[in-house]
C-alpha cells in the first residue's frame, strides 16, 4: 500500500494521498470489490448510448441487446488494454473506457439518415485515422496542453456531467416518475453515505464507499419495489459476438462527422488522463498519452466491425480515483474483466443494469464534482492564476457552460458547425488553446521560451509538461 503520492520529485505538492499507487496490487478480495466499484459507477450510462441509439433507428429485441452486448465486451477490452498494454497501445494507467454521450446525437442522426452500416462504416475509418494520428504525433502537439489547459478540459467534463447526474438522481431523462420523492430520496441516500463512509471511516470501508453507497441504495429499492427484473428473463446466458451483423458502409457526411467526434473524444481521453494522473500530482507523460489516445482509437474501430459504438475514457471513474486515493491499473485491470465478461453474457448484464437511475444519479453527482475538482487542482498546482491566465479560464469555462446550458444559441449555425461546436468539451478547449497558444505568458508554447531576464540565454523550448 502506498501512502504518499508517487508524483515526479520535484514537483508542487497537487498529489493526495493514495491507498495504493499504479502499480500497487490490493489483495486480490479487495481488488475484485474495487473492481466492481468501477463496474457499477460506469454501466448504467455506457449501456444507456447502445440502447438510445438503437431505439433512435428502430431496432428493437435481439438487435437491440446485441449492441448492448458488444458495447460492454469492447468496453471491456479496451480498459484491460488500457491497464495492462499491448505493444505501444495502452497507458498503463487506470483508465476505464466505455461509450461516451458525445457520439449520441451523430450515431443516432445518421443511423436514421443512412443506416447502422453508415455509422459503423465511418467509426472504422475514423477511429484510429484520427485518434491514432493524434496519439503517433503526440509529442510534437504536447507544448499546445499544459496544465492549464488540460485542466480546464477536466473541470469541463466534471461540469457538463453534473446535469447528467441530477437526471438521474430524478430518476432517468423521460422516466415517468422524473423529479419523483422517491428518485431523490434514493440518490440522496447513496449521496450520504459514500460521503459519510469516505470522511469518516478507514481502511476497506472508506476505499470501497461507492460500491457501499450503490448497494445500500439498491437495497432501498428492492424494498421500495422499484428494481425491474423483466429484462433478466428475457436475456440470453450466453452469446458469442458476430462480426458486421449491421453491414459497414462509407458515407462521406458520416466519416466527416465522426472525424470531429473523435477530435473531441481525443481531447476528453487528454483530460480524463490529466485528471487521474494529477492524483500524483503531475501531466502524463508522452508515452501515457501516446497509448492512451491508440488505445481510444484503435479499439473503437476494431469494435465498430462487430457493431460496438466508440470507447473512450470515462471522466466519472477519474473521480472515484480522486475520492478513494486508489490509483491501481491492477484494479481498473479487473474491472474491464468483468465488463468484457459481461458483454458476453446479456443475462448477467441485464442483471447488473437493473440498477435503479436515481441509485446510479447519487453517485455520479458526486463523482462529476470530484473530476471538475481534480481539474482544479491540475491548474492551481502548475499555473499562477494572474490576469492572463484568469482571462483564459473564464473564456473557457464561460463557452464551454454557456453551448451546454443553451445548446439552441447555436441553431442558426449550418448542422455540421451546430454539431461540432455545440460540444461543451471541445468549445472550452479550443478556446483555452487558441488564447493559452497566441497570448504570450509562461505556458504558451509560442512564448514561454522567452526568458523573464532580457540578459538571460535563452531556454529551450518547453515540451508543456507540468514542471512549468
Amino acid at each position: 500500500m502506498s501512502n504518499e503520492s508517487e508524483g515526479t520529485p520535484g514537483e508542487s505538492d497537487g498529489s493526495i494521498q493514495l491507498e495504493y499507487g499504479v502499480d500497487d496490487k490490493p489483495p486480490l478480495g479487495e481488488s475484485i470489490l474495487l473492481g466492481l466499484q468501477h463496474v457499477a459507477v460506469m454501466i448504467v450510462p455506457a449501456t444507456a448510448v447502445a440502447y438510445v441509439v438503437g431505439n433512435n433507428v428502430g431496432l428493437e429485441g435481439p438487435g437491440l441487446a446485441f449492441i448492448v452486448q458488444m458495447v460492454l465486451l469492447f468496453s471491456g477490452l479496451a480498459t484491460m488494454v488500457q491497464a495492462y498494454t499491448v505493444g505501444p497501445v495502452g497507458a498503463r494507467l487506470p483508465i476505464v473506457m466505455g461509450t461516451s454521450f458525445t457520439f449520441v446525437g451523430a450515431a443516432s442522426m445518421i443511423g436514421a439518415d443512412f443506416g447502422l452500416a453508415a455509422v459503423f462504416g465511418a467509426i472504422l475509418v475514423t477511429g484510429f485515422a484520427v485518434e491514432g494520428l493524434i496519439g503517433w504525433q503526440f509529442k510534437r502537439i504536447e507544448p499546445f496542453f499544459p496544465p492549464l489547459v488540460t485542466g480546464l478540459v477536466v473541470v469541463i467534463i466534471g461540469l457538463y456531467l453534473i446535469p447528467v447526474g441530477m437526471d438521474y438522481a430524478a430518476g432517468g431523462p423521460g422516466a415517468s416518475d422524473y423529479g419523483a420523492a422517491h428518485n431523490v430520496g434514493l440518490a440522496a441516500l447513496v449521496l450520504f453515505v459514500a460521503v459519510a463512509l469516505n470522511l469518516f471511516a478507514r481502511g476497506t470501508a472508506r476505499v470501497l464507499s461507492i460500491l457501499v453507497a450503490l448497494t445500500v441504495g439498491y437495497v432501498a429499492a428492492l424494498f421500495a419495489g422499484l428494481v425491474d427484473f423483466s429484462e433478466v428473463d428475457d436475456a440470453g446466458l450466453f452469446a458469442v459476438p458476430s462480426p458486421t451483423r449491421f453491414g459497414l458502409e462509407f458515407e462521406p457526411i458520416a466519416i466527416v462527422t465522426f472525424a470531429f467526434l473523435f477530435l473531441v473524444s481525443s481531447m476528453e481521453t487528454i483530460g480524463d488522463m490529466s485528471g487521474v494522473t494529477a492524483a500524483e500530482g503531475r501531466n502524463p507523460t508522452d508515452e501515457e498519452f501516446r497509448g492512451g489516445l491508440f488505445t481510444d482509437g484503435l479499439l473503437s474501430s476494431i469494435g465498430s466491425i462487430f457493431a460496438a459504438f466508440p470507447v473512450t475514457s470515462f471522466s466519472q471513474n477519474v473521480g472515484i480515483v480522486s475520492f478513494t486515493g486508489v490509483m491501481s491499473r491492477h484494479v481498473v485491470g479487473i474491472c474491464g474483466l468483468f465488463l468484457a465478461i459481461l458483454g458476453l453474457s446479456p443475462r448477467v448484464g441485464a442483471a447488473v443494469t437493473t440498477i435503479p437511475s436515481a441509485v446510479f444519479g447519487g453517485a455520479v453527482l458526486l463523482m462529476a464534482g470530484m473530476v471538475a475538482a481534480s481539474g482544479v487542482r491540475l491548474i492551481v498546482t502548475h499555473t499562477e492564476l494572474d490576469r492572463r491566465n484568469m482571462v483564459i479560464v473564464a473564456v473557457s469555462l464561460g463557452l464551454g457552460l454557456g453551448v451546454a446550458t443553451t445548446p439552441e444559441a447555436l441553431g442558426g449555425l449550418p448542422s455540421a458547425a451546430e454539431t461540432f461546436f455545440g460540444q461543451p468539451v471541445i468549445m472550452a478547449a479550443l478556446s483555452a488553446l487558441v488564447l493559452n497558444t497566441f497570448v504570450p505568458g509562461e505556458q504558451s508554447p509560442l512564448f514561454d521560451a522567452v526568458p523573464a531576464d532580457p540578459s538571460a540565454e535563452p531556454e529551450p523550448s518547453a515540451t508543456g509538461s507540468s514542471d512549468d
